[in-house]
């Protein structure tokens, strides 16, 4: 089986009918689920938040059958994850597409467990320390490892999958727990010292 590092790549990867858009209805719509199904898989486990089209992006080019994903397929694929809610343009060319590997209201409900198991119920803290900070060290897999650390505060923190995440997935996650009154956000002087005070 094909590896792009320690990530395996399934059969049909190296299945020529498969690396370019289909023609018959059923076909393409079977073609475009395992495609959808294999970029939120890839993006997940490497951490990948933005898909850039005109970049090179590792599913999109298979050296070992010589084949590279059409600029159709691949806007086609995104298209289909956008219409699912599980990606977002971020652009009106469609050239750049947020990867929702997990969901706004996931990623809210990521935060909220990682406040509650980290004991920050009533805590303040900065948008920074959510997404790098001591407490949101992870696997980078999105596996969640039980493994406890003393964070500067003197407490021990479970480590959580927060870590890395992308700015804009985080914010929107954090303003929908704020429309929900689990938080408040509070304005710094600039987008790394806003502040978050928590009351779940």
């Amino acid at each position: 089986m094909q590896k792009l590092g320690d990530f395996k790549l399934p059969h049909f990867f190296n299945y020529p009918p498969y690396l370019t858009l289909q023609p018959v209805r059923e076909t393409r719509e079977k073609q475009v689920q395992l495609w959808k199904e294999l970029i939120l898989d890839y993006c997940r486990t490497q951490k990948i938040f933005v898909i850039k089209l005109e970049d090179e992006f590792p599913l999109f080019s298979n050296s070992v059958i010589e084949r590279t994903r059409s600029h159709e397929a691949r806007e086609a694929f995104l298209s289909a994850l956008a219409a699912e809610g599980r990606a977002e343009w971020l652009d009106k060319g469609r050239r750049n597409s947020l990867i929702l590997w997990h969901r706004i209201q996931d990623w809210a409900d990521i935060i909220v467990n990682f406040v509650k198991d980290n004991g920050f119920e009533d805590s303040v803290m900065t948008v920074e320390e959510i997404r790098s900070g001591i407490e949101s060290r992870g696997t980078g897999s999105g596996l969640w490892i039980v493994l406890v650390v003393i964070n500067f505060h003197g407490r021990y923190v479970l480590v959580c999958k927060l870590h890395g995440i992308d700015w804009t997935i985080l914010m929107r996650a954090l303003k929908l727990l704020e429309q929900k009154g689990k938080l408040a956000i509070f304005k710094g002087t600039s987008t790394d010292d806003e502040g978050i005070k928590f009351s779940v």
